[in-house]
């Protein structure tokens, strides 16, 4: 069975380091017991540093704190970093067998700021290969599996992070998201997942791009308070990113209970194509119900924006490709089936299907600035169903209908990372089979802000920290 400090907030345990409240060792202790119990069925970490390491860090940030120093924000908290991010002394592989031996020079600039903000990086956790697909499977380092039921998916590609802190193995883990892949598997293990703004989370330094222009880090974490401390310790330019935005002037944490009370919010259950399954949907709306709760007048849409599903995988699929070419002429055979099909698609690629894609993203960005001139907020499903089987089984249908496009599957994530948009995924409630459901919160441009004092405001509307799953060995398969 976990120790309570399995499942304390990561804000609590830093705030009680920090305090002499509690030991960094201890907690890494307990950490390493949860990893014990857990980890051979969700199988969510990759590679990990060596354990007598990992304590002496922990033993140096306790003695710095008695010494009267202030390690940091984030003093003394484990972490895990995501397959496809750098971390020194750990191959980045991107979850592919080509690429296992491929070394970066150093941490990430995400990874960094997070050591010099006092948390301990653990090791690296499970994606699926180039954070190709919703579930977190490869064949460098298996299936992971989520801790509601180690049956279904921890989602992707953040999955390996997301199945760690929700299992409380870790306080919080890094992921990034380029098409849904924090929200994702934020959705499907019950945690709030924020992609913020495009630029908002210096990426870097690259050694390999890909998604570059959609794809955002951010945090694996298990409350909203969590989210907006990480982002605080990471945020502001970087000479190693371009599109890295100034920092906003602001701490994050200290504005989460100012959510404005003018808000004009929207709903759109399907965004006027998705499908939705009905307990999905009937969990989103008990969600959209806790801001009428607090007073708020939520008008329900149909038609935001055209579907751009299909020309978003064609963006992202290009990017990626553009950068693996040439290794994948030379091992073609070593990449996995559904990464070499979507490689081999995007390789097909004309210059006119490229320019389609981009002229119906210029138009979808037009559309949302029309529309958050109208609104504050967007309210979408993070997704159409339930967690799906570990293996990757896709449905063929929605309630009970056809699918008219695969990337239907996913319909509500990826346009704002077309757009640029800040969003996050907030748990409201749990489907028929007892797995969790997210609810989406977009905010218009920049507004990473709103967007965390609104999901901080629903997360004390409908509070979900009590319940974690927290009998993951008794699940096993």
């Amino acid at each position: 069975m976990p120790s309570k400090l399995n499942f304390t907030p990561a804000h609590e345990l830093a705030q009680r380091i920090r305090s002499k409240q509690l030991s960094p060792v201890e907690l890494m202790q307990a950490c390493f017991d949860r990893i014990d119990e857990t980890n051979e069925v969700l199988n969510a970490w990759t590679g990990m540093r060596d354990r007598d390491e990992l304590l002496a860090e922990a033993h140096e940030i306790e003695s710095r704190i008695a010494r009267g120093q202030d390690p940091g924000p984030l003093a003394g908290l484990p972490f895990g970093v995501k397959e496809l991010e750098d971390l020194a002394g750990f191959p980045s592989t991107h979850a592919s067998v080509p690429f296992r031996d491929h070394y970066p020079k150093g941490d990430s600039t995400q990874v960094q700021r997070l050591k010099a903000a006092g948390a301990i990086a653990m090791g690296k956790t499970n994606s699926p290969e180039f954070g190709y697909t919703a579930i977190s499977k490869n064949l460098l380092f298996g299936v992971s599996r989520n801790p509601w039921n180690p049956e279904r998916t921890p989602g992707g590609s953040s999955g390996g992070s997301s199945a760690a802190v929700s299992s409380g193995q870790v306080p919080f883990c890094t992921g990034s998201d380029g098409g849904g892949s924090v929200r994702i598997p934020a959705s499907w293990c019950g945690m709030p997942g924020l992609k913020v703004s495009f630029g908002r989370i210096p990426m870097g330094p690259f050694e390999m791009l890909g998604w570059n222009d959609t794809s955002v880090y951010g945090p694996m974490v298990r409350t909203v308070r969590d989210a907006a401390l990480y982002v605080d310790c990471v945020i502001g330019t970087s000479e190693t990113d371009p599109n890295a935005l100034p920092h906003p002037g602001c701490s994050y944490v200290d504005i989460l209970d100012r959510l404005p009370k003018d808000l004009r919010i929207a709903w759109s259950p399907d965004l006027g194509y998705a499908s939705v399954e009905p307990d999905v949907r009937r969990g989103c709306e008990d969600g959209v119900r806790a801001f009428e709760e607090m007073g708020y007048k939520v008008d329900e849409v149909g038609h935001v924006f055209d579907d751009l599903g299909v020309l978003w995988g064609r963006i992202s699929s290009t990017g990626t490709y553009a950068q693996i070419y040439e290794k994948l002429a030379e091992e073609r055979d070593r990449f996995g089936h559904a990464f070499l099909t979507g490689a081999l698609t995007a390789k097909k690629v004309t210059w006119d299907k490229y320019g389609q894609a981009q002229r119906a993203r210029a138009r979808l960005v037009n559309q949302l600035a029309e529309f958050f001139q109208k609104y504050d907020l967007l309210l979408t499903p993070t997704l159409p169903f339930d967690a799906i089987d570990a293996r990757g089984n896709w449905p063929t249908e929605i309630d009970g209908k056809p699918l008219k496009s695969p990337l239907h599957v996913v319909p509500f994530t990826p346009p704002f990372n077309l757009s640029g948009h800040p969003a996050i995924s907030v748990r409201s409630g749990f489907s028929d089979r007892d797995l969790p459901i997210g609810l989406q919160i977009v905010a218009g441009r920049h507004r990473d802000d709103l967007v965390l004092q609104a999901a901080y405001a629903f997360e004390q509307a409908r509070p979900w920290n009590d319940r974690w799953p927290v009998e993951v060995a008794a699940m096993a398969v």
